[in-house]
Formats: C-alpha cells, structure tokens, sequence
C-alpha cells in the first residue's frame, strides 16, 4: 500500500494523472486487452512524456515501490495486484524519415498509426497479425511479423530506443552505446525499464497479395497434411498459418458461424497477383468454402489474420515445433480436429523459417530461429467453463510437448514460475538476460509479469 504523503510526492513530480482504485483514469490505464486479466495497482500513473516515466522511476526506485508497464495491455501475462503502473498510451511521438529509411515512435503508438504513416510513403514494417498491437511492447519481446519470413523479427530491425532504466536514468540505447542492454531490450520484454520510444529500419513496399482460404471441419485431416507438404517449400516472400476454429454457440456470434469448426488459410506474400495464384494452387486444389485471396490494399492487411478487435477474456498458450511429423499431425487432429469436442476456440500453426531463421546483426535475447512451425492455442474462459478449457490447454500442451522447443515470449501465455517462464527464451539467451538483470535492476524494481530474476535471486512471483 503506498502511503498518502508518497502519493502527493508522486503526483508533485508528473504532469500527468495519478489515480488510486475507483477514482480519475486508474479503471481506464489499468484495462488489459485480455479481460482474464485484471490488474489492481496501488496507483496508476497516466504518463504523458518521458519525463514523467523518469520522474515516476525516481520515486518508485526510492521507495523499493515495485513498477510495470503497459500501452495497449495485448500482453498482460499476470494480474499485478501491488505498486505502480505507468501507462504508457500517451506518449504518441511518431516520426517517418525516409532519407535514412527509419522511424521513430512513441511508447503509445500502435502498427496501425506508424503503417498510415509509413505506407504513404511506400514504406512498411515487421508489424505482426494484428496493427492494433503497441509497437514497443510487440518489439521488446521480439515481434513475430506477418511477413517474418521475408523480414526476420521486429527486433532484427531496431536501431535504437530510449529507456528509462531502473535507477530513473533516461538513456539513449543503440548497439555501441549499452550493448549489454540494447541486447536484452530485444527480446526481454519489460524486466529492465521503461521503454519510452524506439527507432526502427524501415521496409520498402511493393505489391501486396492476401487473404483467406476456408476449409469445412470435415476437410481438416487433407488440409492439415497438403499443408505440412506445401508450406515448408514457400519462398521467403510468403507467409502461412493455418487455423483451426471452433466457434462456440453462442448469441453473440453471427448465426452463420455459431458452432461451426473451419479451418482457415492465411496466405501474404510480397508479390503480384500472379504469382500469389501460382503460389497457392495447391491449396486450392482442395474444395473451400470461400476465398478471399489476392491483392489488397497493405492498409486493410489485418483481414489476413482477422485477429480480435475488441478487448475480450482469453486463455492462451504457445510453443515453438522443430518439427511437425506425421505423429505431431495426428496428435494436433486428436486435441482439436473434428470430434475432439474441444472447448479450444483456435489453434494456430505458422510457419517459421526464412529471414526468421538468420541470425540478427546484434545479438539479441528472442527465441525460435531455428523453429519450422510456431503453435498458438486460445479458449475463452466461461465457454464452456474456465476450468474445463484450462484442462483443455493443459492436455494439448502435454500430448505436444514431445515435439515443443520452448516459446516465444509474446506468445507464451500466463506467467507461471521461474521454470515455466524461462521456456521462453533459450537456455544461453535465459542467462544473458539474468546477468542483464543484475547489472541494470539488481533491485528487482521490475518484477511483474514474464519476470527474469537478477542472476543469485531466488524465484519470485510472477505478478
């Protein structure tokens, strides 16, 4: 609990709003994205530039006041129920200069902002399947793009940011600078400060191919195997994940969709229209019950993944495949395809690979370079019932984990113990990041979340 006087010292020191539980904006700042996810703060603190996260640093660091941060809340990956949260959504600094091909952006600013800028101007970025996500927090844990297999991860295309570190310093950060932090801000999420803007390489932009193909439930064995045949020989220009959807029967779903399981393709690539054609031939092959592939305007490339615009309660868990056999494919089909009876609402297969398999030109702390496929799983508590689709993701993960090779870390899912977190980085980067941790937050002022402990602390919790 942080005392009234310590609350007046802070609210002294920022320009902007400071809110206690039921008052000001705390219900506003504090909303995750996943509304599973509830934070309870002892404040929340509405920061308006980076002078403020400075500020808020200084106190909180002085009073052994643990902090956290968050913009749009996509990863909240536990509850924070004590200290302060800084909202970062504020801070909307947005510069494109295409002379350098760079851009530069705020800790507030989404993919959708920074892409109207950057598409205007024939440029793009490692955005990932959906642009409502923050950039800097998508970046931070590494960033799975879109389209990583033509442009690695986001974190591949950082050159520098500016973060406040745990002992209210706000600093200028490249790979000459601080290369032991520049390391670990890519790729280690949120355990070293407070990122307040970054500048990012940009992409020149072409032609833009796109869409969905959806299969029937009952297609989902042929689909799932002509895809494992076709996808590993795509060329590093496209993009593929495969879906497979368990509508639930509810009133809030158009009645079309109510209890329906398709299975959809999703297909970008950077190229024309014929070559898109040629490309997915062999997946059109198999009978679909619609298509939406083919050129698009980059601006509406979200139609790709279709991915959730409003905030909503979710479960989630993801790991990395080195592999996905015969054995991986009929144990998929047995968790999730037709007469499962899952509560699972999707489960999604992406290919890796491409200029996600290259090694970055700084070394970095971001897993999954040498993954061929990257699996995603989302229920949604109360349908049926939060613990039955708890299970159903607890026994997926144990009937997969013979083919698992770890996590990302944007995908992990809830924050579990030191040992369950630590599969989300590799073994050599999992240290690199700890020994980060002693040099930069010995204090262990960040600690919430997908928490790295300093190197010599014993676990802690996860929020």
């Amino acid at each position: 609990m942080i005392q009234q006087p310590d609350l007046e010292s802070l609210k002294g020191a920022v320009r902007g709003i400071v809110s206690l539980p039921g008052e000001g904006t705390y219900a506003e700042d504090t909303a995750a994205f996943n509304l599973a996810q509830v934070h309870h703060p002892d404040a929340v603190l509405g920061a308006v530039d980076a002078e403020d996260v400075r500020s808020a640093v200084v106190w909180a660091a002085h009073r052994s006041i643990p902090v956290a941060v968050q913009a749009t809340g996509h990863n909240a990956a536990a509850p924070m129920d004590e200290g302060l949260l800084v909202n970062t959504s504020r801070l909307q600094d947005l510069h494109v200069d295409p002379e350098s091909g760079t851009f530069s952006v705020g800790a507030g600013v989404r993919w959708d902002t920074a892409l109207r800028e950057l598409v205007s101007r024939g440029l793009t970025a490692p955005h990932g399947s959906s642009t409502r996500v923050g950039v800097v927090g998508y970046t931070v844990g590494g960033g799975l793009p879109l389209m990583g297999r033509a442009l690695g991860f986001a974190s591949d295309h950082v050159r520098s940011f500016d973060v406040v570190t745990p002992d209210g310093t706000l600093r200028y950060v490249d790979a000459e600078t601080e290369p032991q932090l520049f390391t670990a801000l890519r790729g280690g999420k949120g355990n070293y400060g407070i990122v307040t803007a970054l500048r990012m390489a940009a992409v020149p932009l072409g032609d833009f191919y796109g869409g969905q193909l959806v299969y029937p439930e009952e297609a989902a064995g042929d689909v799932l195997d002509a895809f494992r045949s076709w996808a590993p020989g795509l060329p590093n220009e496209a993009s593929a994940s495969l879906a497979f959807m368990h509508m639930p029967d509810v009133p809030f779903l158009p009645p079309e969709i109510r209890g329906t399981a398709p299975v959809i393709l999703r297909f970008g690539l950077f190229g024309d229209e014929e070559w898109g054609d040629q490309l997915l031939g062999p997946m059109r092959s198999l009978p679909a019950v619609s298509d939406t592939a083919g050129p698009m305007d980059y601006l509406g490339v979200d139609a790709v993944h279709g991915d959730p615009a409003d905030p909503a309660p979710s479960m989630e868990r993801g790991m990395i495949l080195a592999d996905l056999d015969e054995d991986a494919a009929a144990e998929l089909l047995r968790q999730i395809g037709p007469g499962s009876g899952t509560p699972v609402v999707m489960l999604e297969l992406r290919l890796m690979g491409g200029a996600l398999a290259q090694e970055p030109p700084f070394p970095d702390t971001v897993s999954g370079r040498s993954a061929a496929f990257h699996l995603f799983v989302l229920g949604v508590p109360g349908l049926p019932a939060p613990d039955q689709v708890e299970s159903a993701l607890a026994r997926l993960a144990v009937a997969l984990e013979p083919y698992a090779a770890g996590s990302l870390i944007n995908f992990h899912g809830p924050a579990g113990d030191e040992q369950d977190r630590a599969r989300a980085w590799e073994p050599a980067a999992y240290e690199v990041l700890k020994s980060a941790k002693a040099s930069w937050d010995p204090q262990n002022l960040f600690r919430f979340g997908h928490a790295v402990p300093p190197v010599g602390l014993m676990d802690i919790p996860a929020g």
